[in-house]
């Protein structure tokens, strides 16, 4: 597989211009791919800014009941629980766009009848042999990507495409995360990073040099895109 191509970024002037840049191009790239006459398939992310980005999600400029809905990572909490980035994307623009419940893959949740690595390798084999079309990520004041975090084994794991997480450093300690060479399955992957305490993990992720161990977002990128969507406090060490 040839490399792929060198990552990009868009700088926006505040968050609510990068969540309106954002919301405007995964509404274009869901077109386009259903123009094709496939359905996409997005893997979704959780946070302040992609929840600001989905309520901004135009029920004329797509048609998002055609989309099937992954995450790339979730909280092992109960089913609805508000930690939960699924109940986030319900509550955010799921339900308001009336997305059918059978077009969403949401993660175990904890209460489920398996241990936590049944289920995260349940949610693996679930994935589709075709590429993901858009992969969202947001990115830790740490420089986690999903739940991969730095100095954890899952960070370098390149057989199970789902694994499960003990001991997060962020609340809560217990999650599922789909690995890199799940989350690199996809033609684009989309960064969605917001604020000024976030900058030195977009410096360190974007530099020349550096180390996935220290940084996993380094490890992110599609097949065809990368794109950096920013705020100019997150830009601001770049």
């Amino acid at each position: 597989m040839p490399d792929a191509p060198a990552a990009r970024t868009l700088v926006h002037t505040g968050a609510d211009a990068l969540a309106a840049a954002v919301a405007a191009a995964l509404a274009e790239r869901v077109a386009a791919v259903q123009a094709e006459g496939r359905t996409p398939h997005v893997v979704l992310t959780g946070g302040t800014i992609a929840i600001a980005i989905y309520e901004r999600l135009d029920a004329e400029a797509a048609d998002w009941s055609d989309v099937v809905y992954w995450f790339g990572d979730e909280r092992f909490v109960p089913e609805g629980h508000e930690d939960r980035n699924d109940r986030q994307a319900r509550d955010s623009f799921l339900d308001r766009l009336s997305v059918p419940a059978s077009q969403v893959h949401s993660m175990p949740a904890h209460g489920c009848s398996t241990s936590m690595a049944e289920a995260a390798d349940g949610y693996g084999a679930s994935l589709p042999d075709e590429p993901f079309d858009v992969v969202l990520l947001g990115v830790g004041p740490d420089g986690h990507v999903a739940s991969l975090f730095p100095g954890f084994a899952q960070v370098h794991e390149q057989e199970r495409r789902c694994v499960e997480v003990f001991d997060s450093p962020k609340p809560p300690p217990e999650r599922t995360s789909l690995t890199f060479p799940a989350l690199n399955h996809t033609r684009a992957t989309w960064f969605l990073v917001s604020g000024d305490g976030k900058a030195d993990a977009v410096a360190r992720a974007l530099a020349a040099d550096g180390s996935l161990e220290e940084t996993p977002a380094r490890g992110a990128h599609g097949r065809d895109e990368t794109l950096w969507f920013l705020d100019e406090d997150a830009a601001g060490r770049l």
